[in-house]
């Protein structure tokens, strides 16, 4: 029987995609997610390329990078790629691992996978992003 990592679980509720959704369909996403590890130096999406995948950094670093340029480091418990598993949009960024990192990845599929058996999980994601997109217009209003 595959148990699964309630630390895992907690660590993509904090994600704020997946915030609405409740342990059991978190479950669900962490039975089918992958764990891989890349090595520093690697890179792990780029600019351009079509995204399918989230990560979640399990352990390790990684610089995002725009044209050459670090925007932003990420460790343990932060991510990158959410947008990939809703679009077909082209990744927005370089994502390099800045030493051994390991990450868990949950591909578009995986995620319509679990929409198809829990149906609800499409309209907690559509609540999230509603509540994303207000904010942002509130914040380009101010």
């Amino acid at each position: 029987m595959h148990t699964v990592s309630q630390e895992l679980v907690q660590q993509l509720k904090g994600v704020p995609l997946f915030a609405r959704l409740g342990s059991g369909e978190l479950e669900g996403l962490v039975k089918t997610a992958k764990r891989q590890t890349f090595r520093a130096g690697e890179t792990i999406v780029r600019e351009g390329e079509e995204g399918v995948a989230f990560y979640l950094i399990l352990n390790g670093q990684v610089e995002v990078r725009r044209g050459g340029t670090a925007l932003a480091r990420l460790g343990a418990g932060q991510f990158f790629g959410e947008m990939a598993l809703l679009t077909n949009f082209p990744r927005s960024a370089d994502v390099v691992a800045l030493e051994d990192t390991e990450c868990l990845l949950l591909t578009r599929w995986d995620l319509r996978a679990l929409i198809q058996t829990h149906p609800d999980v499409a309209l907690k994601l559509l609540e999230e992003l509603a509540r994303r997109l207000r904010d942002t217009d509130r914040a380009l209003s101010e």
